[in-house]
């Protein structure tokens, strides 16, 4: 049985590229083989703007600012709530802000599809439990994950990356 991962465009301000969902779920996919994840999985992902992600950051982390990616992890410590209509494991929603990641994609000079492949694999650690902000070990392993898993899907990194928020 494979993964479900849904997608939804809440926002207007930028087009999505055709190929993007698929881009998604291949990441979304890739990052569950890497893991090992005893699937199937269910992942949501939704495209909002700066304003609404804005929101979200204030509502959810305290933090009054628009920002790249927020992840909404619904498992705890390795144990999901299972979906009875698909027997799917939850682990939760993935809010990108597609206006942040055109504007880091023209920053980085790569095309918003690496950008957005990027964010979201970077979202599902957060899923499975990995968290860069408790120490910097965790944030090079994150980071090493990452890089693997984009090489993996033949997006090789071309800059690094480096967050101003800390």
């Amino acid at each position: 049985m494979s993964n479900k991962v849904l997608i939804t465009n809440s926002q207007t301000s930028v087009k999505v590229p055709s190929g993007l969902r698929i881009l998604i779920r291949r990441s979304c996919n890739a990052v569950l083989e890497f893991e090992g994840f005893e699937g199937p999985a269910e992942i949501s992902v939704t495209f909002v703007d700066d304003d609404r992600i804005h929101e979200l950051n204030r509502q959810y982390r305290g933090k009054d600012a628009p920002t790249d990616v927020l992840s909404f992890p619904m498992g705890q410590e390795g144990s999901y709530d299972i979906d009875e209509d698909n027997g799917c494991k939850i682990l939760g929603d993935i809010v990108i802000s597609m206006e942040r990641a055109m504007e880091q994609a023209e920053l980085y000079g790569h095309p918003l599809q690496r950008e957005v492949a990027y964010l979201t694999v970077h979202s599902m650690l957060h899923l499975l439990g990995y968290d860069h902000e408790v120490s910097g070990l965790e944030a090079v392993r994150m980071r090493e994950k990452e890089e693997a898993v984009l090489m993996q899907l033949g997006l090789p990194r071309t800059v690094s990356y480096t967050s101003d928020e800390g």
